[in-house]
């Protein structure tokens, strides 16, 4: 039982302090874990999770590896005039790479940033306010202000290797004495009224100009409206011209082509005269020596009818017509001599004659 105490008492206050003194911790989402060992920075870098050191000998340190915004206050800032300004706040976004952290923590410890970052801004913001006059620092200047404060804190940053990215400034605008600022306030007023006036008269200025513009517009159109109009008149002068000319000479084609054509009719009637008369001369002729052959033929046909046989019938039936018809008979021992020379002219001979003896 003695032993038993003895136990209870070693054991109870190991745990106690081991309990007090637990060997987990845990490194949070966005920081990388850095240790000391006895005082000694270790080259063990850990990720975010639950990890296991010793309480007695290891000392852990957080560092932020993603975007942060580092915010210095109460900047004071001398102008190169002698007048004391002072900068309310100015915001620093920066970001630490995380596979340099090791060797900034190394060479600048935990808190790197007040010496990049903090510092840093005092020293860059007091540079340029003793080079630049109040006006140009709360006005002029003040634009380009938080660029320049970016490019000489990248710059150091780089130079030293700190693994610091500064990603931006945002600065504002300075405090500066009341009296300072009335005179200012003053001075802008001022300004403004000038501006004001300075734009009422350019404003003036412009619409005199756009006067001046419309009535040399307005002139060049009635300008170029009266070129036009005379051009269209010479157009339809030209134009009435040319169809004058134009109908002359088609009326003068159109007479030349009636007085050819009437021409050639008169030639083609007169030829067509000439044709006709030929024709009908030629039928004239054709029937004059159809004739003339119907008359040879019949005097060639009388002639080849005028044998003897056929003037003494002829002259019978004659004879015997005239016996028929003629109330006058000739009796005696005589018979005229005219009716002896036609049957001697018809028979050429006496035959007749004898036979009208024999009668």
């Amino acid at each position: 039982m003695r032993n038993l105490n003895i136990a209870l008492a070693v054991v109870v206050p190991v745990i106690l302090v081991i309990l007090l003194n637990h060997p987990f911790h845990t490194i949070h989402e966005g920081h990388v874990g850095i240790y000391w060992r006895f005082g000694a920075l270790s080259n063990k870098v850990t990720e975010p999770g639950l990890h296991m050191h010793n309480p007695f000998a290891t000392r852990i340190a957080q560092v932020q590896v993603t975007l942060q915004t580092d915010t210095v206050r109460e900047i004071p800032c001398g102008t190169s005039g002698g007048v004391m300004i002072f900068f309310d706040k100015i915001e620093v976004v920066n970001l630490l790479n995380r596979s340099a952290a090791l060797n900034t923590i190394k060479l600048y410890g935990v808190d790197y940033d007040k010496i990049w970052i903090f510092d840093k801004i005092h020293h860059e913001i007091n540079q340029f306010c003793s080079k630049h006059t109040l006006r140009d620092v709360y006005i002029e200047k003040f634009e380009t202000l938080d660029e320049e404060l970016g490019k000489a804190l990248q710059r150091d940053c780089d130079l030293y290797e700190t693994g610091i990215k500064i990603i931006t400034i945002r600065v504002t605008k300075p405090r500066i004495p009341d009296a300072v600022r009335n005179n200012y306030e003053d001075v802008e007023k001022n300004k403004a009224r000038l501006l004001v006036a300075a734009q009422e008269q350019a404003v003036i200025s412009k619409k005199e100009e756009t006067l001046r513009i419309q009535e040399k517009i307005r002139a060049e159109k009635e300008a170029e409206i009266a070129k036009i109009n005379a051009e269209k008149e010479a157009a339809v002068t030209l134009i009435n011209a040319q169809s004058r000319t134009a109908e002359e000479e088609a009326r003068a084609n159109r007479a030349a082509l009636v007085s050819r054509i009437n021409l050639e009719m008169q030639l083609l009637e007169k030829e067509a005269a000439l044709n006709r008369s030929e024709l009908e001369n030629k039928m004239l002729l054709m029937r004059e020596r159809a004739i003339s052959d119907a008359k040879q033929y019949e005097a060639k046909t009388f002639q080849a009818q005028l044998t003897p046989e056929f003037l003494q019938h002829t002259l019978i039936q004659a004879f015997a017509q005239s016996l028929g018809n003629n109330t006058k008979f000739f009796f005696g021992e005589k018979i005229p001599s005219s009716f002896l020379n036609f049957a001697s002219a018809a028979t050429g001979d006496m035959a007749s004659f004898k036979f009208m003896e024999n009668l």
